[in-house]
């Protein structure tokens, strides 16, 4: 953060997942004051040995949200619901739609003076290859690639930009593919998959833009600082292919990347088949977002993929006991 800020107490939903419990991290270290709604306290221990102020809550319960909130200088609303393959829509409208307004909407009684949402760059869904920026839109008609593509859309195009147009004070910031130690998601699993010799296959074409979550976290707080109410910032790192990402990574360990590479057209026929949400998403698709507005407006400045996954990769091996090449 710097001289110029004027937000000292930030309230934070999410704070127990990756980019989240990131942004707690960074908040606590800048000297600010985080409160924090979790659904389940007694698991929230590491947030409390940093200082920060841990209170019950579900963003889906509107009701959990107004004492926490009282009297913050800012909102980060991180919560997010992302799991692909299980064909389930109700978490992902519970927390993902409901949630944001539910958040949002308090935000706007309580008259918070400023927030920062975190979408996604998979509201565009697949970029076709296109590397777009924020002007870009996809119409929303489907077919969804995923309920996450889906509900995100919803909470970014028919929540959260109709309350800024009604003046909610709100910067939404989009994230693309993240990565780092600690990761959640599927990529840690399909890294876990390559070093220990397991993954066999990479999908042709398909890219992302891969950005370390210290990076996104750093991200959040800038946007807090310099954003502009009523903007969106895409947060994604350098584009990448996957089977560009895993010759990074062969680099590195020198455990060989997998030499197999499969057509988009293969696997959407076996997603059909299958009926595989997974599949679906690995097909040749592109999640690609220009983070030229965020590094020119707010100073966002992502790693290169080999630094950070240089960092990750050594963190998996030591935690898998596979020995780490000297640099």
């Amino acid at each position: 953060m710097d001289a110029r800020r004027a937000w000292t107490k930030y309230f934070v939903t999410g704070a127990t997942g990756f980019i989240g419990g990131r942004v707690v991290r960074q908040l606590i270290e800048a000297g600010h004051k985080v409160i924090a709604v979790v659904r389940n306290p007694s698991r929230a221990q590491d947030l409390r040995a940093l200082g920060v102020d841990v209170r019950p809550g579900d963003v889906a319960v509107a009701e959990s949200l107004w004492a926490p909130m009282t009297g913050v200088d800012g909102v980060f609303h991180i919560a997010g619901w992302y799991k692909i393959g299980t064909g389930d829509s109700r978490e992902g409208e519970r927390v993902n739609v409901l949630g944001t307004r539910n958040v949002l909407t308090t935000m706007k009684e309580l008259r918070i003076p400023r927030g920062v949402y975190t979408s996604t760059l998979a509201v565009f869904s697949d970029t076709h290859g296109q590397l777009v920026d924020e002007t870009y839109r996809y119409d929303g008609k489907g077919p969804w690639l995923t309920e996450y593509d889906r509900t995100k859309w919803i909470a970014h195009y028919e929540v959260a930009e109709p309350m800024i147009r009604e003046g909610l004070p709100l910067v939404i910031v989009q994230p693309g593919l993240n990565y780092g130690p600690g990761d959640t998601s599927e990529v840690r699993p399909t890294l876990v998959r390559y070093l220990r010799r397991r993954l066999l296959a990479l999908p042709k074409e398909t890219a992302y833009c891969w950005a370390h979550v210290d990076d996104t976290a750093r991200g959040h707080l800038l946007a807090m600082v310099k954003g502009v109410p009523g903007e969106s910032y895409i947060l994604a790192g350098p584009r990448h292919s996957l089977i560009e990402a895993f010759q990074i990574a062969e680099r590195i360990t020198g455990i060989p990347a997998p030499r197999m590479q499969i057509s988009p057209w293969v696997l959407r026929g076996i997603a059909r088949l299958a009926r595989s949400e997974r599949l679906r998403d690995l097909a040749g698709i592109t999640y690609l977002g220009s983070n030229e507005k965020a590094r020119r407006t707010l100073g966002f400045n992502p790693r290169p993929l080999e630094t950070g996954l240089r960092e990750t990769l050594a963190h998996e091996m030591g935690l898998l006991g596979i020995p780490i090449p000297a640099t």
